[in-house]
């Protein structure tokens, strides 16, 4: 008997219908003689709509209460799930993440998975259940106080679960048909990628591809889980995610796996910093003790006759007013001449293990922008990827011209998004 873990995020079970949807899809994985654990995320805006109540009750709302109200929404669609099965005539336990064994650091709305000790879960198993878990949650380590892992956190905890209870695969379902080769929101001709390696998965993702998490993926790699990204509306195969082509799949590798794009990005600029040592170091390390992850970075060549340099950098819109609070308290010591922020950017990425071996796709990438008449703010590279900033107003444009330009456009009907909001 395999073990399956299933993962069902919130526009799948954005309401009743979907919920009983979803519960008949888990059952008849039940009667294939599969054992399954079935993580879900909160029922449609759900967290985005208690984040809302809790920015009109407080402003800057405590951290440690905060995850107690957004663990609400999971278990909301837990023990809705566990219901639903159970009057399809199958018996169903649900578990919050801290019962699941789900073991964090203590650091609240972002915390980082440690530990799973999912005894709990194995128990329920052996006896014949299904057992559901509340997605993006878990418990302290340290303090025992309830965390959660931050935006995509379902994804990481189905596949931490799948390595922990050693799962033949992990299945992701979602509101699209698998990994296509760009936002179908944005590209209507994108393709569906029947197979995509870890390598590439990974900078789609941290490029800004929605469909993963680049946490999620990281775990899986690390445990060698293979994933399989599909829809929760269609009964189509979807996307594998591993090391190697599953079965009988003879996956040719693509020079380009696909374009990825990414809004939620700010750009800060640190002008007239004095070219010399250690300036730079003391600019990061501001950055890194406001615990703010940074993206793409640019240093421009000083001014001879001024010796000074400006220093830009991405880092999440989120973090925005944090990073230029950390850099003002060192103004006087860096000496700087000013800081300019700017959060209507975009980030266009290509990525594809191909491109190592191939010398003109960097031309042919930045050949397709200028053409768009799209103009490039900052480049940023890897041996897979290509990455440019541009202005947001232009990201949607880009992406079609970029993907066209490379040959991904499908010649059959458009990419089928069947529901969620995208909020």
């Amino acid at each position: 008997m395999s073990l399956v873990v299933q993962k069902y995020g919130g526009s799948s079970v954005a309401d009743a219908e979907g919920i009983k949807r979803v519960a008949k899809r888990i059952v008849e994985a039940k009667r294939n003689g599969h054992q399954v654990v079935a993580v879900v995320s909160a029922m449609g805006d759900t967290t985005d709509e208690l984040i809302d109540l809790a920015e009109q009750v407080s402003p800057i709302p405590a951290g440690r209460e905060l995850d107690m109200l957004l663990t609400a929404g999971e278990r909301i669609s837990m023990a809705l799930l566990a219901m639903a099965i159970k009057n399809l005539g199958h018996e169903a336990q649900s578990f919050t993440g801290s019962q699941a064994g789900v073991i964090t650091d203590s650091v609240h709305n972002k915390a980082r998975i440690i530990d799973v000790t999912p005894g709990r879960l194995r128990a329920s198993l052996e006896e014949g259940n299904i057992a559901i878990v509340a997605g993006f949650q878990g418990v302290s380590q340290d303090s025992k106080d309830i965390t959660t892992l931050g935006r995509g956190g379902s994804d990481t905890t189905a596949v931490a679960l799948a390595a922990a209870l050693d799962a033949d695969v992990c299945e992701i379902y979602t509101d699209v048909d698998g990994v296509f080769t760009a936002d179908p929101r944005v590209v209507k001709k994108a393709k569906k990628i029947d197979w995509i390696s870890f390598e590439d998965m990974l900078e789609l993702a941290a490029s800004g591809s929605k469909v993963l998490l680049h946490r999620c993926v990281e775990y899986a790699r690390r445990y060698n889980i293979p994933i399989h990204v599909r829809s929760s509306f269609s009964g189509l195969p979807g996307t594998w995610v591993s090391n190697e082509p599953q079965g009988d799949q003879q996956v040719e590798h693509a020079i380009i796996s696909g374009v990825a794009h990414d809004v939620s990005e700010a750009k800060v600029t640190v002008v007239g910093v004095p070219d010399k040592p250690g300036e730079a170091a003391h600019i990061f390390r501001a950055v890194a003790e406001a615990e703010i992850n940074i993206d793409m970075i640019v240093q421009n060549v000083s001014a001879a006759s001024t010796g000074l340099t400006d220093i830009s950098f991405t880092l999440p819109k989120a973090e925005g007013k944090k990073a230029t609070a950390a850099l003002e308290k060192i103004k006087a010591t860096v000496g700087y001449e000013s800081l300019r922020y700017d959060d209507q950017i975009a980030k266009i990425s290509l990525v594809g293990a191909g491109m190592k071996t191939n010398p003109g796709v960097t031309a042919q990438f930045f050949e397709a922008l200028s053409d768009a008449g799209v103009n490039i703010e900052l480049i940023s590279t890897s041996e897979i990827r290509i990455s440019v900033v541009t202005r947001a107003d232009d990201v949607n444009e880009a992406v079609r011209a970029v993907h066209t330009s490379f040959g991904l456009d499908s010649d059959s009907d458009e990419a089928v998004v069947y529901g969620g909001t995208g909020r």
